[in-house]
């Protein structure tokens, strides 16, 4: 029996994670994916929102600002990427001015630090690269930028060393509401828990209609996303937005925290929660809306492209509460900025189920910190003649293009890393320029070696992603003439 079964291994799910691990609980995540943070999470633009974007009379604008204050310290914690930015938000309008003026009083009123509106000098002394026709901008120097996907493994990692039990790859397929527990069913086991925290993102309203808790719908919303080469780094050194529209925060330019510029989202309404295409239409849209703002960006950089989904609700807005069955929870709809508040959202959860009765005694040890990967690339030449003297497998570069060891491709599995995609989010290796072209054979070999497991069974991101095909499952030439 379970204190406390988290669904789903997103952001927010990882984050509640960590949090209920600082109390005497018997906890456990199910993820449906075969690692955390591989559903809307790993396509996530990044961003750690400076605080004032969200109404006031929203959960959004509750947990935007409070979420952006702890970003800060997790990434020390938790040994992830984080750099602070700033954003500036731009107007090519006149009829634009005013919604900056208004952002700005909004954020003030918040308690959101050091927010300016810069006038044409100023954005061109520090963004020379911008278009001339931008009449303002607001600047916003609490923005940041992380990996989603590697807050998603620190938080997990913490979370474990705390107590916590993690299920990938077993989804939940039913579950039954008994006097006192749930239960759960997955392909490869069945579950009793007291509680149920609903993370499930996309499929947060399918969980929830298990026990008919379902009283939300969510809707997909698609936006694709284009990684630039990294020689144009540095073109922009801030988070570049535009004035919002109904359904987003526009086209951004991204200056990633490992260096290179990503653009984008699109912002598509659809209806296939499976759908990960991305487009010539988005793409035209993206560079459309990217080279009004920059015109020294051009497509023809772009070395990778994806898509991501948002789980959105029908009322646009973090869905947080205590569903009509009782001790099954909902936290769902959590799209923009629900990167930003997710810490915020793990602790108000926590004291939901605390008012809510679950007792809730804090662990007399509990490990904030966790060892995070080795960086080799980041190495002074000092230390990487020291890191080879301890262990030559820094001596062996696996990937060119990001100066990934295999050291750290080694460290990447041995904690945790299954698949090619969960090689690359840990340590960048396949995230160059070539994506994979050369370092993919040795990264299998690897991952192979280490698991135990033959070739034919390493996939890209789980079933049905395998790479190589058995030998029996091939057709001879001849057979086909």
């Amino acid at each position: 029996m379970y204190d406390v079964i988290i669904i789903g291994g997103g952001i927010v799910g990882c984050a509640l994670a960590r949090e209920l691990s600082r109390y005497n609980l018997r906890l456990a995540l199910l993820e449906k994916e075969v690692e955390v943070g591989f559903g809307t999470s790993k396509t996530n633009s990044g961003i750690i929102h400076a605080g004032h974007h969200s109404p006031p009379d929203t959960l959004k604008g509750q947990f935007e600002w409070s979420g952006n204050q702890q970003w800060a310290d997790l990434a020390q914690e938790l040994k992830f990427g984080f750099k602070q930015i700033g954003e500036l938000l731009i107007a090519h309008k006149h009829e634009d001015l005013q919604y900056l003026e208004d952002l700005k009083k909004q954020g003030d009123a918040r308690g959101v630090t050091g927010l300016e509106i810069w006038g044409q000098k100023r954005i061109r002394k520090e963004e020379p690269n911008l278009s001339h026709t931008i009449l303002k901008a607001l600047h916003a120097p609490t923005a940041a930028v992380i990996n989603p996907y590697e807050a998603c493994f620190g938080l997990i990692e913490c979370a474990r060393q705390n107590g916590l039990e993690l299920f990938c790859n077993h989804p939940v397929l039913s579950i039954k509401k008994g006097k006192n527990n749930f239960s759960l069913e997955t392909p490869q086991k069945n579950f009793t828990t007291r509680i149920i925290l609903n993370a499930a993102g996309l499929f947060a309203d399918c969980i929830a209609a298990m026990v008919e808790a379902n009283n939300f719908s969510i809707s997909p919303r698609k936006g694709e996303e284009y990684l630039l080469d990294r020689r144009l780094q540095g073109i922009v050194t801030h988070l570049i937005f535009p004035p919002p529209s109904t359904t987003s925060k526009g086209v951004l330019i991204i200056p990633t925290v490992d260096g290179p510029i990503m653009v984008g989202p699109t912002a598509e309404d659809i209806d296939n929660r499976e759908d990960l295409s991305t487009s010539y239409s988005g793409a035209d849209k993206v560079f459309a809306a990217v080279l009004k703002s920059c015109p020294s960006i051009s497509e023809r950089d772009t070395i990778t492209e994806f898509a991501g989904l948002r789980a959105v609700s029908e009322n646009n807005d973090f869905i947080i509460e205590l569903s009509p069955v009782i001790n099954f929870y909902n936290i769902v709809g959590i799209q923009s900025p629900g990167l930003t508040a997710a810490p915020a959202i793990a602790i108000y959860v926590t004291e939901i189920l605390r008012d809510n009765g679950l007792s809730l005694v804090r662990k007399q040890i509990w490990k904030a910190n966790i060892d995070g990967p080795p960086h080799f690339a980041a190495m002074s030449p000092e230390e990487r003649e020291a890191a080879i003297g301890e262990d030559p497998a820094y001596s062996r570069i696996v990937c060119r293009c990001e100066l990934v060891t295999e050291a750290e491709v080694l460290y990447a599995i041995k904690h945790g890393a299954r698949t090619l995609d969960g090689v690359k989010f840990r340590v960048r290796a396949g995230m160059g320029r070539c994506q994979g072209g050369f370092c993919t054979t040795r990264i299998m070999d690897l991952l192979a070696q280490e698991s135990g497991v033959p070739l034919t069974e390493i996939t890209k991101r789980g079933s049905g992603s395998e790479i190589c095909i058995p030998r029996h499952d091939i057709i001879p030439i001849e057979d086909h003439r």
